[in-house]
């Protein structure tokens, strides 16, 4: 296996051109040995089911946990959330499978490519970004690779390299979408706007289902501890199950120490996105995380998957601060543009358009 010695960026701030909202920390994207961290922060689980409590009481603990946490850290646990357990674990298992039986071959038919906003498709190994060589493949997948509308000229092998993966991994999608109203309906309250105010704009819209393969670390170069870089999600918020194995780390902004997120099975981690900072006017951070290494030894020489799913809006929505969030740090700024301009960190600076340029398949229901 070959591996790049050296990323073309070794510090997030010699990104910060790209950044369309405040990030003053700063960070080595590659993990390095002198980092602190706070081994006694724990994220407290924030109870979804209290939603639909007859008690207004607990609806509204719900929303302070799930806020105050948020706030804090850019990340929350969720449970009582009614997904079944048993989805996600099968969910791990076609993961694994879905990158072990395909070839190289096959899936570089499908490369990575922009629709819209979101690079969608596959990324080989250590290609995930033009920064860091990451240990991870990658496949995503947006709203237009699912036959949500079940549309007889629907095209599975445009998206899918075999048949039948859809109709698994689109039980997730379809048990996420659920959890989009509640949980931005929250973060509204907690911030004093109308909850409602976004119901229409995220009414089937727009969204990155990722699928991520982390090979076994057993044939890695000596002294090789991370598995993805450290980053900030672009979107409103993101929706992940817990893992199975150990790596998911945040950067607590307050006292810059990494924070090790553990999350009981079955449960979601939930953190917020640039989208979500820039309309908050920074109330919310898009707060830096990564996927470390498992300190278990045996657990590094077993692959480890996961599937997020990015929430976005569609492309031609316009981004601005919430009324009630203090006056705007930022100006309006069209998705597509605000979404671009960040991601060209990744993909290189042709990746950005702006107004209807490079725009393909729009708002697909």
């Amino acid at each position: 296996m070959s591996f790049r010695s050296q990323a073309p960026s070794e510090f997030n701030q010699e990104l910060r051109a790209y950044e369309q909202v405040a990030k003053l920390q700063r960070y080595r994207l590659a993990e390095g040995a002198e980092e602190e961290f706070d081994e006694d922060f724990v994220l407290k689980p924030c109870d979804l089911s209290l939603l639909d409590s007859a008690d207004a009481a607990d609806s509204e603990r719900f929303i302070g946990d799930l806020g105050e946490s948020l706030e804090d850290t850019g990340f929350a646990i969720l449970t009582g959330h009614g997904v079944d357990p048993a989805l996600y674990a099968e969910a791990h298992r076609r993961t694994r499978e879905f990158f072990e039986r395909h070839p190289l071959e096959v899936k570089q038919r499908y490369r990575a490519r922009r629709q819209g906003s979101v690079n969608q498709g596959y990324f080989p190994m250590r290609e995930t970004t033009v920064i860091h060589p990451d240990l991870v493949e990658g496949w995503v997948f947006c709203r237009r690779a699912f036959d949500l509308a079940e549309d007889p000229d629907w095209d599975e092998a445009g998206f899918w390299p075999s048949p039948g993966w859809e109709a698994f991994f689109r039980q997730l999608v379809l048990a996420h979408e659920q959890l989009i109203h509640p949980i931005m309906r929250s973060i509204l309250s907690y911030l004093g706007e109308d909850p409602g105010s976004f119901d229409e704009r995220l009414t089937a819209t727009n969204f990155g289902f990722r699928l991520n393969y982390y090979p076994p670390m057993t044939d890695v170069p000596e002294g090789t501890t991370g598995r993805m870089l450290g980053h900030e999600d672009v979107d409103l918020f993101t929706i992940l199950p817990a893992a199975e194995t150990e790596g998911l780390q945040l950067l607590h902004r307050k006292t810059m120490k990494w924070v090790r997120v553990a999350a009981p099975p079955g449960a979601i981690v939930l953190n917020t996105g640039d989208y979500m900072q820039r309309i908050t006017n920074n109330r919310l951070p898009s707060t830096t995380h990564r996927v470390s290494a498992p300190r278990d030894p045996a657990a590094r020489a077993r692959p480890r998957t996961s599937f997020p799913m990015a929430v976005y809006v569609w492309e031609d929505e316009v981004l601005e601060v919430l009324p009630n969030q203090g006056a705007p740090l930022y100006p309006p700024i069209r998705a597509e543009d605000f979404h671009t301009r960040i991601t060209s960190k990744y993909y290189g600076d042709s990746y950005h358009a702006t107004g209807e340029e490079g725009a393909v398949e729009r708002r697909v229901r």
